[in-house]
C-alpha cells in the first residue's frame, strides 16, 4: 500500500522561483488576453516560448536535474549547492559522471535533455513509436541519446525504468507510482513557478479568473497549478482538469476513488496521451475540488486551429484548455460573466 506521506505535495515554490531567476534564459512568460467563444475575453498564459524550449516542461525537469545533482553532491561532500555554484568547474566535472534517463511523450524529454546539458550531465530519452520524429531531432540537438522503445507511452516508461535499473542512470520521470514519488515532486515544484507568476500578475491588477482550465497527461502540471491556486490565490476560481477521451486516467481515477488507468486509442493530443495517472497528482487533485472535462480528437484539433489563428501557434495538447472552455461556454447560462484562464502549454516546436 502507498503511504500517505509519499503522496503528499508541499512544494518549496520559492526555492524553485529563486533557482530560475538566476538562469540567464529565464523570463516570466506572457499572460495575455485572447478572444474566446461567444465574445468572452480569455486570460492566456503563453508557454509556447518558455526558456527557448517552447513548453512549460522547461520549468520541470531542468529544476529536478539541479536538485538531484545538489543532493548527490551533498551526500558526497556535505556542501549544499547554490544556483551560482552549479556552474563551477568541479560541479560540472561531477555532473559529467551522471546520466539522466526518462520516457517521454515529447516535452518532458526535452526538459530532461536541456537540464542535463545545462549542468554538464548526459541524458538518454526513451520514445514510443507514437512520438513524432521531430522530437528525436530536437532531443539530439540538445545532446541527448534517443532510444525508440515500445509501441505506446506505457511501454517506453517500462523501458526507461529497466534502463535505469540496468545502467545505474538516474530515472527522472514526471509520473509517479508506488515506490517512486520523490523525484517527480521536484518536477512539479518547478511547474509551480507558472502559478506564482500568474498570482503576482493578478494580485497587481486585482482582476482574477473565475475559471481555470488545466490540461493533463499524467497530471503533474494540473496538480501543481491546482495546489498553488488553492494555496495562495486571493480569489478562488473553478478548476477544470482537461483530458482526451482516449486517455482520461485522472477522471477515471476520480470516479473509481483510486488511481485507475484510462485506456483508449492513440490520441492526437500526444503530450496528454497518458493512460496511467501520477499517483501524487491524483492525490493532489482529489483535495483541490476540481471537476473534469474530456475532449474528442475533433475538439482538440479545432481548438488548436482557433488558438493558432489568434496568434499563439500551438497544438491540440497546448490548446486543450481552450477546447474545454468552448464546451463550458456553450453550456453556461451567462458566459459573459466568465473570466476564464487557459494555459497554452506548448508551441508548434
Amino acid at each position: 500500500m502507498t503511504s500517505t506521506n509519499s503522496l503528499g505535495f508541499a512544494p518549496d515554490f520559492a526555492r524553485a522561483l529563486e533557482f530560475f531567476q538566476t538562469q540567464d534564459n529565464y523570463d516570466v512568460s506572457p499572460l495575455t488576453t485572447i478572444d474566446g467563444p461567444q465574445g468572452i475575453s480569455v486570460f492566456a498564459k503563453d508557454e509556447t516560448q518558455r526558456m527557448g524550449l517552447g513548453a512549460f516542461k522547461a520549468l520541470g525537469a531542468p529544476y529536478a536535474v539541479a536538485r538531484l545533482l545538489d543532493q548527490a553532491w551533498q551526500e558526497k561532500t556535505g556542501e549544499q549547492l547554490t544556483p551560482a555554484r552549479l556552474q563551477d568547474a568541479d560541479i560540472r566535472d561531477f555532473a559529467a559522471q551522471h546520466t539522466f534517463v526518462c520516457a517521454s511523450a515529447g516535452n518532458h524529454g526535452i526538459g530532461v535533455a536541456a537540464g542535463a546539458r545545462a549542468m554538464g550531465a548526459s541524458a538518454r530519452i526513451h520514445l514510443a513509436k507514437t512520438v513524432p520524429e521531430d522530437f528525436t531531432t530536437r532531443l539530439e540537438t540538445l545532446g541527448a541519446q534517443v532510444v525508440r522503445s515500445g509501441d505506446v507511452y506505457d511501454e517506453s516508461v517500462a523501458a526507461a525504468i529497466a534502463d535505469a535499473d540496468n545502467s545505474g542512470a538516474i530515472l527522472l520521470a514526471d509520473g509517479t507510482w508506488p515506490g517512486y514519488t520523490d523525484i517527480p515532486k521536484w518536477v512539479m515544484e518547478g511547474y509551480c513557478v507558472i502559478a506564482e507568476e500568474m498570482r503576482q500578475s493578478f494580485e497587481a491588477t486585482g482582476i482574477w479568473p473565475t475559471h481555470v482550465y488545466l490540461q493533463a497527461g499524467v497530471g503533474g502540471l494540473a496538480a501543481a497549478m491546482a495546489h498553488m491556486i488553492r494555496h495562495n490565490w486571493a480569489e478562488q476560481p473553478e478548476l477544470i482538469v482537461v483530458e482526451p477521451k482516449a486517455a482520461a486516467c485522472l477522471k477515471s481515477s476520480h470516479l473509481a476513488g483510486e488511481p485507475t488507468r484510462g485506456d483508449g486509442p492513440d490520441s492526437e493530443m500526444g503530450r496528454l496521451d497518458c493512460k496511467e495517472p501520477s499517483i501524487v497528482a491524483w492525490n493532489v487533485l482529489e483535495r483541490c475540488n476540481v471537476t473534469y472535462e474530456t475532449l474528442t480528437e475533433a475538439e482538440g484539433k479545432a481548438a488548436a486551429e482557433a488558438v493558432t489563428a489568434l496568434g499563439l501557434a500551438t497544438t491540440p495538447s497546448g490548446a486543450a484548455g481552450y477546447a474545454a472552455l468552448c464546451k463550458s461556454a456553450a453550456a453556461h447560462s451567462n458566459p459573459q460573466h466568465m473570466r476564464p484562464l487557459v494555459i497554452i502549454s506548448e508551441g508548434l516546436g
